[in-house]
């Protein structure tokens, strides 16, 4: 299993970590996503270590930004 918390820019409320959440739950190995609205925390779950590109592509196919 690996663990690994990454920044999103732009998130302000319940939907905003709904569509986060859904987005990154799609890519394949992903176990679980923990979303804080408030910092802008977003934690993976995942069988495998995953590229930042691909988390990158979900949280933009949802809206918003993965801040390096």
């Amino acid at each position: 299993m690996a663990e690994t918390t990454y920044t999103v820019e732009g998130m302000t409320c319940g939907h905003c970590a709904t569509s986060v959440r859904e987005e990154v739950s799609e890519l394949e190995g992903v176990r679980e996503v923990d979303v804080d609205v408030e910092s802008g925390r977003v934690t993976v779950t995942s069988d495998t270590p995953l590229t930042t590109d691909a988390v990158a592509a979900a949280v933009t196919e949802a809206g918003y930004r993965l801040v390096a």
